[in-house]
């Protein structure tokens, strides 16, 4: 054993006396349940893991298990999951004799890594058991000449049930000479019978009747005693103690077998009358019996079982001394043994108030917790050191009640630094050697409102097709031109359009979005939302040549017969206000009187002759011209031309001429078209991936392009715009437009609530903040 730690001349017990005038005393905190008798097996009384604070994620690593000293343990330990389940049959009688509180300390193993826990159960009694006395008959032999008054005891019935479930009271069946009186000792009721009347052995010299015991239980048991007097003559004198109460101190820890004690009565009788026997009176329960032992001729009182200081620390024998005459006479005595601690308890400590969270803004002293420590054992082994043994903002404050604690805030808190800490208080007894226990108190920070609601992403992109459904989601807010059309829920973010866009009157435009947390004060930050609207094709082709009426058109065209191939014989023109693939027109034929005379350019609407007219070659075709866009839904348009075939004359030489010119002119600018298509989309390209690719390194949300506007030129294919959104990528071709003409932000803006959730959805803005609640405003 390792020797004290010694100051000078002062030993280890010395310097815990000393200090424990400072800190008090602590006390070890055990887990306890409780748990009725008799209840079956396999019933869970609790989870060990779960009150031990225990890491659920790492149960499986972890094995449970019940250390027991005996060989038939009634409590088991699930190895995985930590529940405490009962294992055999509970009996509170057998396991905790006595009427006190029934505790059993279990010793818990948590394995990977090593732990010892103590759990602490406490068997709750139930009202299994009828009152019962140790005998079924009981005799006294009473002189005639016992005068009216004169107790005789009674055997005591025994119901190893508790509380209200032992015997509340006894009764005697109707005589003439005795009655019943209950003397209440250390909590138990002894009966005594009492003489009333004079006997008179020569009138009757037997007397018969029934004593019963009942408990307090719902519903009421009881037992029966048989009770037989015979009237006889009894000795003069009864044997005497010296004094009726004897005082006497053990130590818990005194070996099994150790006399402690010699009683010695005296009766003046003579012979057989004046012969002692010591006994143990019908009032001492069994578990006197079972730890002390009385010798019934000499009176010594032995251990005969240990004694334990904080199982039981006094004890009353009630001992009874009879002579040998005829009737015998008896003299009683109580013999009181006190038991002396040793230091063989850990301290413990009790949580007496817990607030298991403060806030961050908690200045330093505020208190959190009051703890009260204990330890079983007596005087020097029972003084207890208390200390916080981890490095945590913390402190314990004794208190003016002895043994009583404060825990303290002692540094400012920082919930978004830390959010929780365990203390760990460590208890340490001044005896020798000390014993020490330690505690952990799970402390959850709670926020305060000192930090700014913060967008995911600022500035944000979104993308709609025109003509959307009034309702449809977006995020954002804008000038004062497009707030009124756009409507914002406070709560949740969610930002609604009023009306339906038109992307040939409308190309994009901007706003902010204001997050408001609902802390006071009230903290915000705002984004900007950019919403670009996406063509879709609800636009059908314009005939412009032929005059086009009301979706159609009619034109009439000369030619003469002499024409060579590849005259041309007029253009059919359109206009497509959509863009990109939505406006993109190609021709066709749907309707021709001679398929090998005519001819129509898909891309250019040029009507042209195959091959030079014949003389059996009608002098009228129609021909059916369809004009539809590359939309996904295609819209189209019709046109007629009427072409007519005259005779040659000298005028048709220059409209030849003219005609070829114009022809000539017209390949050139398709070519100069295709030629300026085809740069300006290469361009578009590169600069779509150069775009892509900055997008990229600052969000990673799949919006990962704007708009790539390009320089804007006349014709059927005027200007194209290309985009990504998602894994889709579009190139929209359509007509000249201005774009961003339609919206100038303004160079002032107001702050716009629009709670209406009757819209339909167009999109959300997300925002996140250590506030509950964050509030949406369009700005």
């Amino acid at each position: 054993m390792k020797q004290p730690f010694v100051v000078g001349k002062c030993s280890w017990i010395t310097l815990c006396s000393a200090l424990m005038l400072f800190f008090g005393r602590c006390a070890l905190a055990q887990i306890r349940y409780s748990v009725p008798e008799e209840v079956k097996d396999g019933t869970v009384v609790g989870n060990v893991a779960k009150d031990l604070g225990l890491d659920v994620a790492s149960l499986n690593e972890r094995r449970f298990r019940v250390v027991s000293e005996t060989k038939d343990a009634i409590f088991a330990v699930n190895a995985d999951s930590g529940a405490l389940y009962v294992h055999g049959r509970i009996d509170r009688e057998q396991l905790c004799q006595g009427s006190g509180t029934c505790l059993m300390e279990l010793k818990v193993l948590v394995e990977n890594p090593l732990e010892v826990h103590y759990v602490v159960v406490e068997i709750t009694d139930v009202n299994d058991h009828a009152p019962r006395f140790p005998k079924t008959n009981q005799t006294f032999e009473i002189g005639e000449h016992t005068l009216p008054g004169k107790r005789f005891q009674l055997h005591s019935a025994y119901d190893p049930d508790a509380g209200l479930n032992s015997i509340r009271t006894y009764t005697l069946s109707a005589n003439d000479h005795f009655d019943i009186n209950i003397r209440e000792t250390d909590g138990e009721k002894i009966p005594f019978l009492v003489l009333k009347k004079a006997l008179d052995r020569e009138v009757d010299s037997h007397h018969f009747f029934v004593v019963t015991a009942v408990d307090g239980g719902k519903p009421k048991k009881s037992g029966t005693l048989n009770v037989s007097i015979i009237v006889l003559d009894s000795n003069d004198n009864r044997p005497v103690f010296s004094q009726d109460v004897f005082e006497i101190t053990v130590k818990e820890n005194v070996p099994v077998g150790t006399l402690i004690f010699r009683l010695n009565a005296v009766d003046v009788d003579e012979g057989t009358n004046g012969e002692i026997n010591y006994r143990f009176m019908t009032t001492v329960k069994q578990d006197i019996h079972d730890i002390f032992d009385l010798d019934i001729s000499t009176g010594e009182i032995k251990v005969k079982k240990a004694l334990d200081y904080e199982i039981r620390e006094t004890y009353g024998l009630e001992i009874e001394a009879s002579d040998n005459g005829a009737p015998p006479s008896t003299g009683e005595c109580r013999v009181n043994i006190k038991i002396i601690d040793v230091n063989d308890n850990s301290p413990e400590i009790d949580v007496t108030s817990l607030s298991n969270t403060v806030s961050e803004d908690s200045k330093p002293g505020t208190v959190v917790s009051l703890i009260r420590v204990k330890d079983k054992d007596s005087g020097v082994n029972g003084k207890i050191i208390a200390h916080i043994t981890n490095n945590v903002p913390f402190e314990l404050k004794p208190s003016y009640k002895e043994n009583t604690y404060s825990v303290v805030t002692k540094d400012f808190l920082d919930r978004e630094e830390v959010s929780n800490y365990d203390i760990t208080i460590k208890a340490t007894d001044c005896g020798e050697p000390p014993l020490s226990t330690t505690k952990t108190l799970s402390i959850q920070i709670l926020d305060v409102n000192d930090n700014s609601p913060q967008f995911e992403q600022n500035p944000l992109y979104f993308y709609i097709v025109e003509n959307n459904v009034s309702g449809t989601s977006l995020d954002g807010s804008a000038e004062n031109k497009v707030t009124s059309f756009l409507n914002i829920n406070s709560e949740n973010g969610q930002i609604t359009a009023l009306k339906s866009f038109d992307f040939e009157t409308l190309k994009s435009f901007q706003f902010q979005v204001v997050a408001s947390d609902s802390g006071t004060p009230s903290l915000s930050s705002n984004v900007t939302v950019h919403v670009f609207i996406l063509d879709q094709n609800d636009n059908a082709p314009v005939i412009l040549y032929p005059v086009s009426s009301n979706g159609s058109a009619e034109g009439v065209e000369e030619i003469p017969r002499n024409v060579n191939a590849g005259h041309l014989v007029t253009k059919v023109r359109a206009y497509d206000a959509d863009i990109g693939y939505n406006g993109w027109l190609l021709f066709s034929l749907q309707q021709v009187t001679d398929h090998s005379l005519f001819g129509l350019d898909r891309y250019t609407g040029q009507i042209r002759t195959l091959r030079s007219l014949t003389e059996t070659d009608e002098a009228e075709h129609k021909l059916v011209i369809l004009v539809k866009d590359n939309g996904n839904v295609s819209l189209s348009a019709t046109a007629t031309v009427l072409v007519k075939v005259v005779e040659p004359r000298e005028a048709f030489a220059a409209s030849d001429v003219k005609s070829s010119t114009k022809d000539s002119e017209d390949t050139n600018v398709t070519f100069y078209l295709m030629i300026t298509l085809a740069s300006v989309s290469a361009l578009f390209i590169i600069s779509i991936i150069v775009l892509i690719a900055m997008q990229c390194s600052k969000s990673s949300t799949d919006y990962t392009s704007k708009y790539l506007q390009d320089t804007n030129y006349d014709g059927t294919l005027c200007h194209s715009i290309q985009y990504r959104s998602g894994d889709k990528r579009y190139m929209l071709v359509g007509p000249r437009m201005s774009v961003g003409s339609t919206i100038v932000p303004g160079s002032q803006a107001n702050t716009l609530v629009l709670p209406d959730r009757r819209r339909n959805l167009l999109s959300t803005v997300i925002a996140t903040g250590l506030s509950t609640n964050i509030y949406f405003f369009i700005d």
